[in-house]
């Protein structure tokens, strides 16, 4: 079993933001972190799962999901992105551009979510946090390119 441990953070909502991630597999353990100039907690949360769900070099291997993130645990847990994604109006839906990246990574491997309460003491989760943190607060922050699209269209920016 691989263990991939997520968190998201924004400093503010929509603010600079940034995911932590750990994946763990037996003694082996990678983190992975990446800051965003603007963007949101949610898009954080979901993207942490993404990308560590995308460095798993075993796809053959079961992996367990565990995050903080009501938003991403519930939307599959409860299967309400599977209906989103067979509906016409996905595209309407808000985190599209990823949830569409997670499904596709979602569909290539066999994952399981557990649900955690954030910031109660699981050391995971609290190193996430940091990665999470500590990435939305560095300097020279890339774009979230997908959240600055749509926030430019709907003339959020």
């Amino acid at each position: 079993m691989i263990y991939l441990y997520t968190d998201g953070s924004a400093r503010g909502n929509p603010g600079p933001g940034g995911y932590g991630a750990i994946l763990r597999y037996g003694p082996h353990e990678k983190e992975l972190s990446q800051g965003y100039r603007l963007t949101t907690n949610n898009r954080m949360e979901l993207l942490a799962v993404i990308v560590g769900l995308e460095a798993v070099t075993r796809p053959e291997l079961p992996i367990l999901v565990v995050s903080d993130s009501k938003y991403v645990v519930d939307a599959v847990e409860k299967r309400w992105v599977f209906g989103w994604a067979s509906k016409a109006d996905f595209g309407k839906k808000a985190n599209e551009d990823l949830w569409r990246r997670f499904l596709k990574v979602y569909k290539q491997r066999s994952v399981k979510f557990h649900w955690i309460k954030g910031h109660a003491g699981h050391p995971e989760n609290e190193r996430c946090d940091q990665l999470a943190v500590s990435s939305a607060l560095g300097k020279g922050l890339p774009a979230d390119e997908g959240y600055e699209r749509i926030a430019a269209a709907q003339s959020l920016l």
